[in-house]
Formats: structure tokens, C-alpha cells, sequence
């Protein structure tokens, strides 16, 4: 497989170029990443060119319309999936909000359950455990205190009984970075009668999903954080999608992409939202990746896949050689995302202040991920800290992070 040109990736991004940004070796990809150059052109374009009401007679109008259909059936062909099945929304939680009060009307009053983990940012649980307010049973699948991890066999036991409708559960967490195996967990989920939602918003920066062989019937992710603007998408199959009671205008809950967003949509953020279409389609050209969108895309997140092992393989050995603090998560980098969180055994935050005065951009702190952290016997006031890559992050960035650790360390 060619490797990744990072020299063309990164020509790709204004941010590389910013007076203020490329000072730093920027480790906080997992809080938000880079956006590249098409997102930042097409959202200046929609709001030069196109800010009218969208799909009205009139030249503007018209073109801004367009190019809202064309984010939506772009990103849908490289995911495999139907364009009715992919929702914009203002953010993931909030398109994980509404999907749990459908659930909600879905499943009250019949005597059934959900699983959720507490792997999970709060965000793809803390909405599904208030629907025990509901009187649905909410049943905890939970990691393993030493390694974070959610195991197979964990999960069978809690569809036994064949009362659990839905299974939520992360690609892989924002501080364990693990990376589970949803095609298998969806079979099992699927054999005991029960539907998945996925949170991918920690996988999807390295890589867009290819829904089908995943197997769920819900994938969300956020713009934001796939080199987009700020919006969420949620993939929801259609066979579910109206079978849960729809939260939108009445006279539009016919349209599958409308009937789980109650507000009126971002138009700008929508359409600038095909820029990263285009961003996966110019990496696949230089690279030689040829074939339709799906394909394409498959082969532009084995590139990245392979980049984001390859540089953060050494920061985890360096990490898992120290005895002064604790690695979460795999140290194999193959097995993970290049998210990487250290537990110091003290406040982390004053060390990420001290990255930052020696150009290193991180943070530390809980990353609203209070359920994984508190079952592995983190406190939480010293949270940890945290060192997030993608695609782009370069083996000199990652030595200066490492260089700047022992000598702050």
C-alpha cells in the first residue's frame, strides 16, 4: 500500500500555514480537528455567495439548495448508505438527545431494556440512562477496571433474557481509544432481537465508517471533528428509522433525513459539509486510490489507519516504559485510535500548561468521560492527560511531544 504523502495532507489544511496554529505540535485533535481547505472555501462561498433561503426560484437560492443535497449524497455514497439516511444535526449530543426520545416512545410501558457501557463519553450515555426515569430497564455493560476494555463476553449475558431492544455503545472511547469490534457486537446485539446505535465520534477522525459491514443500525459522528464545521451526523438505517416514532413537523416525518431533526437546519454547515467529500476524494487521487465513493473512502482510511499507527507507535512506548505513570488503553497502536490519555498519579493539568508554554497542544482533565475513568480508578480531580493525533500529525511532532515530556517528566 503507498504510504501517505504527509506533505501533500497538510497542504490541504490553512491551519499548517496560521501564524498563530503552526507554532504548535498540535495534539488536541480529539477535542476538534483541523478543518481543511474545502470545508473553509465552500463555507466562505455559502456565506459570500448562497446566504439566502435555500431551494427557493432564484440563482442563490437555487445553488445554495444544491450544494446542501450534494453534502448529503456525497457523504452517504462514501458510507455505503442511502442519502435519506444520513441527518445533519447541531451537534452529536444533540442528535443523540433526540433519537433517545423517540426511543423513549418506543419502548415506555412495554417491560423492556437497553444496554449502555460505561466506556463512554457522557454524551452517548448519559441519555440513555434517564430513560429509567422512563421505566425502561437500563442495563450496564462494563470494562474491565485494569484495562478499560469491553469484552464479548461481557455483553451475552445481558441479552439473555430477550428483553433488550437497543445496545449504544462507543467505536471507541475519547480516553481508553480501544477500538471495538461493532460488526461483532452488532451480530450478537442482532441474534437476541436487539437493535445498535454506535458513537463514532471518536473513531471517525481516523477513518469514515463503512456502515454496511459494520452492521448497526445507528452511526453518529461529528463534522467538527472529521475536518468539517460544526455539525452532527447521524446515520440511522431505514428500516429503524420508521420504526421509532419521528420527532420532527408532522409533515415531515414522511422524509427519513427530516424525521429526527426538530429544528430547522444549518444551511452553510450543511453544505460545507461536502468539502469533506472533496477532501477524501483528493487524497484518494494523489494516492492512487481508485473506485466508487465507497471505495474510495475505504482506501483513503486504510492510509490514515496506517500513518496514525506508524507515528504514534513510539509515544506509546515511550509512555508504557515509564514507571511514574499509567498508560490507559491498549499499548499496541494497532489496536486503538492515536488517542492516548495518561493517568500521572497527580494533577495533569499544570503539565499541560507547561506543554503548551514549549509548544506542545494538549489538555487534561475528565473529557466529560466521568464513567470509564471512575471504573478505572482515576480520580477525577487529577483527571488525566490527554495526547491526541490523526492523520496528519507528523513523527517530528510526536518526538517533540515526547522530547517535552521527559524533560518535563
Amino acid at each position: 500500500m503507498t504510504a501517505l504523502d504527509l506533505d501533500f495532507v497538510r497542504s490541504q489544511f490553512p491551519a499548517f500555514a496560521s501564524p498563530v496554529l503552526s507554532t504548535h505540535a498540535f495534539f488536541e485533535n480529539a477535542g476538534g480537528s483541523y478543518p481543511c481547505r474545502q470545508v473553509v472555501d465552500r463555507l466562505h462561498r455559502f456565506y459570500t455567495d448562497r446566504k439566502v433561503q435555500p431551494y427557493a426560484p432564484y440563482p442563490g437560492a437555487q445553488a445554495g439548495g444544491e450544494e446542501m443535497d450534494e453534502a448529503r449524497t456525497r457523504l452517504a455514497a462514501m458510507m455505503g448508505v442511502a442519502r435519506e439516511e444520513v441527518s445533519f444535526g447541531p451537534s452529536t449530543s444533540a442528535n443523540t438527545y433526540v433519537l433517545a426520545q423517540a426511543v423513549r416512545k418506543w419502548l415506555s410501558g412495554k417491560g423492556l431494556a437497553i444496554v449502555v457501557t460505561d466506556q463512554d463519553h457522557e454524551a452517548n450515555s448519559g441519555v440513555w440512562r434517564r430513560l429509567a426515569d422512563e421505566g425502561i430497564e437500563v442495563r450496564e455493560w462494563r470494562v474491565d477496571p485494569a484495562t478499560g476494555s469491553l469484552s464479548l463476553a461481557g455483553l451475552t449475558p445481558l441479552l439473555a433474557d430477550g428483553k433488550v431492544r437497543l445496545v449504544c455503545f462507543p467505536h471507541c472511547s475519547n480516553v481508553v481509544a480501544e477500538i471495538n469490534d461493532v460488526a461483532a457486537i452488532c451480530d450478537i446485539a442482532r441474534a437476541a432481537g436487539a437493535r445498535t446505535v454506535v458513537d463514532g465520534v471518536s473513531y471517525a477522525p481516523h477513518g469514515f465508517p463503512d456502515i454496511p459491514a459494520l452492521g448497526c443500525d445507528v452511526y453518529l459522528f461529528s463534522a467538527y471533528k472529521t475536518y468539517g464545521p460544526h455539525q452532527g451526523i447521524m446515520v440511522i438505517r431505514e428500516a429503524f428509522g420508521f420504526e421509532l416514532p419521528g420527532q420532527a413537523h408532522f409533515f415531515n416525518n414522511d422524509t427519513l433525513y427530516k424525521r429526527f431533526t426538530p429544528a430547522g437546519p444549518d444551511h452553510a454547515q450543511i453544505a460545507a459539509c461536502a468539502g469533506m467529500a472533496d477532501f477524501v476524494d483528493a487524497l484518494a487521487a494523489h494516492h492512487g486510490v481508485t473506485g466508487d465513493a465507497a471505495a474510495r473512502s475505504r482506501g483513503v482510511h486504510d492510509l490514515m489507519r496506517a500513518q496514525e499507527v506508524a507515528v504514534i507507535a513510539p509515544l506509546l512506548d515511550y509512555l508504557a516504559g515509564r514507571n511514574d505513570l499509567r498508560l490507559i488503553g491498549p499499548r499496541d497502536a494497532a489496536r486503538r485510535a492515536p488517542t492516548v490519555a495518561v493517568d500521572l498519579g497527580r494533577a495533569a493539568e499544570p503539565l499541560s500548561e507547561e506543554l503548551g508554554k514549549r509548544g506542545i497542544a494538549c489538555w487534561a482533565g475528565d473529557f466529560y468521560a466521568v464513567r470509564p475513568l471512575t471504573a478505572m480508578g482515576v480520580d477525577l480531580e487529577k483527571g488525566v492527560l490527554r495526547m491526541s493525533a490523526v492523520h496528519y500529525t507528523s513523527a517530528e511532532d510526536v518526538a517533540r511531544l515526547i522530547a517535552a515530556l521527559d524533560d518535563l517528566l
